[in-house]
This record gives structure tokens, sequence and C-alpha cells, in this order.
């Protein structure tokens, strides 16, 4: 917002950073380490509630990969984003917080997490950074304005925590208020609005990683089930996008587990674009229709003919699909194993190698890891994450359209746009 300068000063921070989660708390502390007075400005009673439940409370804070399997996993943007990547990578996240004491270790997928489980620990150590090098936080308040003149940043207008209204003046404020996902967090949009307001453009923001909701009938029975080793793949229009190899997981909120959240955000897409969406599983991935209709053949050679037909397909599926499985072929759960004919067999077959769902919807905001989409980044410099509109703004974290799969992404995005955002000059 344009404003009169009769009441500008000196201004008494070098720098303001409007939120305090992963990207906003890196920026802080790295501007404050290289000299920086710098106000973190939060809105939540306390900083980085997000990072607190992330990766289900034990935080995956990045991964191990190298750096074209780093660019593998971004989902937009990684040419904008490489510069920052390569000022502070993966590695140099790992330093960061072992330096702070936070001791760390790689798990399957080469994911990083901390060794204690408790992502409180990464973000105490993020606070406890900024504390050492004398950010002042101020929690419980809300930002209501950026400040500009002659198109300019020169300070903030917030609401601190006693309700009063506040202005700090300053020459540099870093847009760190993340996207939209899990707004409980804090995370509700806001500094879309405010980059709107100085003329950015914002690319259409949608959930991803998000759960995908179906109408299948027997969704409803396979609720809370969780299926490993899965083979899923996202059918548009009747062609296959893209497939995934994991973990996936039936919940009230729709079909979720990694290797679903991978394919989220092309789903997502589809479905705003009205296309038809379909996710195809196989549960059986090692074996192709051949050497499965062997392994049927074996198994039912080996059973009693009073076996039943549920019994068959315990041996190949978990225990909790009998019933689903059964009702999607059609064949009673309790029909003797000698009534089982080839054409039961076959739809056996068709289901345990390509069970088909119908996806709707998707999950809302709410529920999503990331938000896809944000502030354009061909508006933003790359070498400074500077504006290129306005002097002085600054942009981090998932404010900007850039996101990325599950296994660490999202974070290391967060840190690497933070701290290269921090590293402005006064």
């Amino acid at each position: 917002m344009e404003n009169d300068k009769e009441t500008l000063d000196s201004g008494h921070y070098d720098v303001v950073v409007i939120g305090g989660g992963a990207a906003g708390l890196m920026a802080a502390g790295t501007a404050a380490k290289n000299g920086s007075r710098v106000l973190l400005l939060e809105k939540m009673e306390k900083p980085a509630r997000k990072v607190r439940i992330t990766g289900k409370g034990r935080c995956n804070l990045t991964n191990t990969r190298d750096e074209e399997a780093f660019r593998e996993n971004v989902r937009a943007n990684y040419d904008f984003l490489k510069i920052a990547y390569r000022e502070f990578t993966n590695r140099s996240t790992m330093r960061f917080f072992e330096k702070l004491g936070v001791k760390l270790v790689t798990e399957r997928g080469d994911r990083v997490f901390p060794d204690s489980g408790k992502a409180a620990d990464i973000a105490n150590a993020l606070e406890f950074n900024c504390r050492d090098y004398n950010v002042r936080i101020e929690c419980n308040t809300r930002v209501t304005g950026i400040m500009t003149l002659g198109g300019k940043v020169y300070g903030v207008e917030y609401i601190n925590h006693r309700g009063f209204p506040r202005r700090e003046y300053t020459d540099n404020v870093i847009l760190a208020t993340g996207g939209v996902s899990y707004p409980g967090t804090g995370s509700t949009g806001d500094g879309y609005l405010f980059a709107s307001e100085l003329g950015h453009s914002i690319v259409n923001v949608r959930p991803s990683l998000t759960a995908l909701v179906t109408s299948h009938p027997q969704a409803e029975y396979i609720r809370d089930v969780v299926l490993k080793n899965t083979n899923l793949k996202l059918v548009v229009d009747d062609q296959t996008i893209k497939e995934e190899f994991g973990e996936v997981t039936f919940t009230d909120r729709g079909i979720e587990g990694a290797a679903e959240l991978r394919l989220s955000r092309d789903g997502v897409d589809a479905l705003l674009e009205g296309k038809k969406v379909k996710l195809v599983m196989d549960l059986k991935p090692a074996l192709d229709e051949q050497m499965l209709r062997e392994r049927i053949r074996r198994e039912m050679e080996s059973m009693s003919e009073t076996d039943t037909f549920a019994e068959l397909v315990r041996r190949l599926a978990p225990k909790p699909l009998i019933v689903p499985i059964c009702k999607e072929i059609d064949v009673h759960s309790k029909l003797y194993i000698s009534k089982v004919t080839e054409k039961d067999t076959e739809r056996l077959i068709k289901v345990l190698k390509g069970w088909v769902f119908p996806i709707d919807d998707y999950s809302p905001f709410e529920h999503a890891v990331v938000t896809a989409g944000g502030v354009d980044c061909n508006e933003v410099n790359e070498f400074t994450m500077e504006s290129k509109k306005v002097p002085g703004l600054y942009f981090a974290g998932e404010i900007l359209d850039i996101d990325a799969n599950t296994g660490g992404y999202n974070l290391q995005i967060a840190f690497s746009t933070g701290h290269l955002a921090g590293m402005l000059k006064k």
C-alpha cells in the first residue's frame, strides 16, 4: 500500500520477516547472523507450528539425494530454485541442524529425521538460532499491510498481541507466510493478498500432496487399511499419466499414502480441468497376470473342497480386503473352492492386478501437506529472492510457486529459499 512519508524515520530494524515458519525462521536467523537487526512477526502463539506437526510429528526435514534426484522431485520451477538450492543444499541443512545440537538419522528412501523422532527439536532449533542472533520474535501479531513509497518498501503495519495497531519502518521485508495448507497452523493465504496488492501475479493455488476422494462402493469397507508395496497408476481420460510404488492408505478423507500423495498434484489438476480421473491399484506388482494365474492354480490345488473362496483371497491379499474383493467381483466369500469357476478366478486376477477407483474430488487445503501455485517466480529474482516489481520485498518458502513430492523436499525448499532471502544486503 502506498503511504505518505511524513511519519517515516530511520527505522529500528534492517529487516522485518513476516511469518515464523521454516522459511521465515531460516531467513530471520540468516539475516541476523549477517549483522542485520531483525524483527519477525508471527500470527500464531508460537513459531513453527507447521514444522511441529510435519511428518506425523517426526519431521522429515530433508534427504540425502543428489541434485538430479532433487530436481526430479520438484514439481514446478526448479530452474528458478536451483540457485537457492546450490547455495544451501540438503547437506547444508544437515550441517546447520547438527551444529545446533540436533542429532540426525537417515532412514529408508534417503529421508532425514531428527534422531529423537521429535519434530519439535527442529522447530526449537530454528527458533533458538534466531534468538541467539538477537532476532526479536513477536507472536500473536497480525500483519495488515506492507507500506511502500515510490514503489519501494519502507515498513509494515500490524496489530500487536494486545490488539493495538503498530508500524515498523524498514527498507526490507521478507514475506514467508506459507501457502494455505493446514490453515490451523497459521497458513491462511495472507501473503498472497499482500503480494497481489503490490502488483505480483499469483499462480492458481490448489492443494498438493492431498487425499483423492473416491465414490467406489467398496471404499467404506477398506477404511483404515494400509497397503504396502502397491503399484498405483493415475489414469486421466483413460490415459495413464503417472505411476508410483509404495504405501496406499484408505482413510475417512479418501485415498492417501506415500504412493498416492506423489500422484495427487496431477490428480487435482486434472479434476480442476474437468477431466475423468481414476486410480488403478495393482496389489501384486511382482507378478504378471500369467504368473498370478499359476499362483492361484497352485493355491487351489492345495486347498480342500470345503475351503472357501475367502481363504483363497486371504492367501493373495491382506485379510481386510477379503470382503470388499468378494463384493467387487460378485463372488460369495463362503463359496466352496470346488465351486469356483475359471470366470471367477479371472475376475479375481483382474481386481488384484488393476482395481479401479474412480476419483471424484480431492481433500481440501485443511488436509493438504503443501500448496501448489503461489507468487509467480518470473517476478522474483532467483539470485536474491527479491521482487522484481517492488525493491526491498523478498519471498521465501511455500508462498512461491514451487512445490515438490514427499520426502523432505518441501522443507528443503523452505530452508534454501529462506537462507537466500536472508542473505540480503542492508
